[in-house]
C-alpha cells in the first residue's frame, strides 16, 4: 500500500507536469494518474523509467512539432492533448503487464511484453511527428505506388519508417538496459516488434480504422461527426467502431505478439 501510494503522488506530479503544458486534456490527466499509479506503485524504477522514456520522448516531439502539423490537423481526430482514449489506448496494454508482474514475478515475459507495447506505441509516435519532414508525400502502405497526402491514415514515408525504427530503438536500449544484470539480447526483438507494430497500425489505418470524408472541404479525415470547417463528416470506409484509440491499443498488442513469439522460438 505505501508502493502504492507513492506511485500515485508520482503519477500525479508527472501528470499535472503535463497539463501544464498542455500534453494531457483533463480527461487525460484522469487516465494517466490510473496507469502511473499501477504502473510506478506495482512496478518499481524500472518499469517507471520505460514509461517515463515514451512518455516523455513522444510528448517532446509532438510539442517541437505541433507548429509544422498545425496545417494537418484536418486529418487527425484529436488534438496534441493527450486525452483518456489516447492515454488508454497507448498505455492500458503496459499497464496490464505490470499487473500480471504482480501476479507472475521474476518472469521474463512480463517485461518483455511490457517493454513491447510501449516500443510499438512508441515508434508510432515517432513515425507520425517527424514523418511530416519527409520531403515526399506518402505513399499509401497497401499500394506504395500510390501517393497520398500527409497525414493521410495508412500514409508510409522513408523518414516516417527511419523515426519509426528510432522510436521503438529507445525502448529497446531502455528495455535491455534497465533488465536485472542487463540483457543485451532483448534490445534487437523490442526494436523490430515496435517497429513491426507501428506498421501493423499504417496498415488497419489503410483498410478497417473508421475514415470519413468533408464534402465541404473535399478531405479525408478521421474527425467525426464534425470537421475542422464545422461540416458533417460522411464515412468512407473501415468499422465505424474502430477510431484510432483502438487503432494504438492494436499497434501494441501487435508488437506484444511478436515479441513473446520471437521469446518463445528462442527459449
Amino acid at each position: 500500500m505505501i508502493q502504492l501510494a507513492a506511485g500515485f503522488v508520482l503519477a500525479v506530479i508527472v501528470a499535472w507536469i503535463a497539463y501544464t503544458v498542455h500534453s494531457l486534456s483533463r480527461g487525460g490527466v484522469i487516465a494517466a494518474t490510473l496507469v502511473g499509479t499501477i504502473i510506478f506503485g506495482l512496478g518499481g524504477w524500472q518499469w517507471s523509467i520505460l514509461l517515463l522514456a515514451f512518455f516523455i520522448s513522444s510528448s517532446a516531439l509532438t510539442r517541437a512539432f505541433k507548429d509544422r502539423k498545425r496545417g494537418l490537423n484536418e486529418k487527425f481526430s484529436k488534438g496534441s492533448e493527450r486525452d483518456a482514449g489516447q492515454v488508454l489506448g497507448n498505455g492500458g496494454l503496459a499497464t496490464v503487464f505490470v499487473l500480471l508482474n504482480a501476479i507472475f514475478p521474476l518472469h521474463s515475459w512480463t517485461w518483455i511484453g511490457f517493454a513491447a507495447a510501449l516500443a510499438s506505441v512508441n515508434a508510432d509516435t515517432w513515425a507520425t511527428e517527424l514523418g511530416t519532414l519527409n520531403p515526399n508525400p506518402p505513399r499509401m502502405i497497401t499500394d506504395l505506388r500510390k501517393r497520398v497526402e500527409a497525414g493521410t491514415s495508412g500514409g508510409v514515408s522513408l523518414w516516417g519508417t527511419i523515426a519509426a525504427l528510432l522510436g521503438a530503438s529507445v525502448i529497446g536500449l531502455f528495455a535491455a538496459v534497465l533488465y536485472p544484470n542487463v540483457r543485451w539480447s532483448l534490445f534487437i526483438p523490442i526494436t523490430i516488434s515496435g517497429l513491426l507494430g507501428s506498421l501493423f497500425d499504417s496498415l488497419l489505418g489503410a483498410t478497417v480504422q473508421a475514415i470519413y470524408f468533408c464534402p465541404k472541404d473535399q478531405k479525408e479525415t478521421e474527425k467525426h461527426p464534425l470537421h475542422t470547417c464545422g461540416t458533417q463528416t460522411i464515412q468512407i470506409r473501415g468499422w465505424k467502431w474502430l477510431n484510432n484509440d483502438w487503432v494504438n491499443f492494436a499497434c501494441g498488442a501487435s508488437g506484444i505478439i511478436v515479441a513473446l513469439l520471437f521469446m518463445h522460438s528462442h527459449l
